[in-house]
């Protein structure tokens, strides 16, 4: 199991309906600093944050109320810990201009050292997108441009690109990245977004997606795109086991399920915890490292 990276989907910063612990919703601050250090200990790939701006009232019970801000958290995170990835989860490409991207989170790498793992997708919201004054049609093309954008510019203090929707140049970005490139993980649930992330990424993250599904469009994928057979390196896969899982009572449970996920040909998977508190929240991570064996 050591040659898969396994994360989790931070606690307190995020509450998803139906899916949260009741302790999370009074957490702290202290809280979550133990959470993160933790996983940063324990040798975890990575945790996550996720962004959403604001969430309409009616819509609430579906998408959940509470979201930290994106950036904001991984800064902090990256400033309590020196090893785990930063996962954003995901950035909203049509929210943001590729430039207001590459300078946040440019900056973010240099904070940490390069621990960015810039997880993107093209945001399904169209009530949010309205509120911020952002086009709902036509994000999908706009969101393959905004990632060729990426591509093209991070990491470079003078960066230049021509493309369908963005047009960059004679213009300065420092600090810059650390390096030229980062992982581009996809998210989304449709044959759309996974040809997105063959075709551009580095990843596939689809959401609460069935096994069975993933399977079939993975299948898909290799008799119809043909960049799945072109790609320079394979495409990795992240699955989110469901439901959340308790390692303290289920060992063999979990172990079965990452072992199912893996013959699909996962390469990366995200983490939720059962707990009654932070503690129990704290030993079920620890004995997740003992369940899978990963360094």
């Amino acid at each position: 199991m050591s040659a898969v990276r396994i994360g989790i989907i931070t606690p307190i910063v995020l509450l998803l309906p139906r899916a949260h612990n009741a302790w999370e919703i009074d957490a702290t601050v202290d809280d979550l600093r133990a959470i993160v250090q933790a996983a940063d200990r324990l040798g975890y790939h990575h945790v996550t944050a996720s962004e959403h701006v604001a969430v309409p009232v009616d819509v609430e019970a579906r998408r959940g109320k509470r979201y930290w801000d994106l950036l904001a958290t991984l800064s902090y995170v990256a400033a309590l810990t020196s090893r785990i990835r930063l996962l954003t989860n995901i950035v909203v490409l049509a929210y943001h201009h590729p430039i207001e991207i590459v300078k946040h989170y440019g900056t973010l790498g240099v904070l940490s050292g390069g621990r960015v793992v810039l997880g993107v997708g093209v945001g399904s919201l169209r009530e949010e997108f309205e509120l911020l004054g952002k086009p709902f049609e036509g994000r999908g093309a706009l969101a393959d441009d905004s990632i060729r954008a990426l591509r093209a510019t991070w990491g470079r203090r003078e960066p230049a690109y021509d493309g369908t929707h963005f047009h960059i140049n004679d213009v300065v970005v420092d600090p810059c990245a650390p390096r030229t490139d980062v992982p581009i993980w996809v998210g989304g649930r449709t044959r759309r977004s996974l040809r997105r992330a063959i075709e551009l990424g580095d990843a596939w993250m689809p959401f609460l997606v069935d096994p069975d599904d993933v399977r079939a469009m993975l299948a898909w994928a290799r008799r119809e795109v043909p960049a799945w057979h072109e790609r320079a390196q394979p495409l990795d896969l992240m699955l989110w086991p469901e439901p959340a899982v308790d390692p303290l009572t289920e060992p063999d449970r979990i172990r079965r399920q990452a072992d199912e996920f893996l013959a699909l040909g996962t390469t990366v998977l995200n983490y939720r915890f059962r707990s009654e508190s932070l503690d129990h929240h704290l030993d079920q991570m620890d004995a997740l490292t003992h369940v899978l064996d990963f360094d």
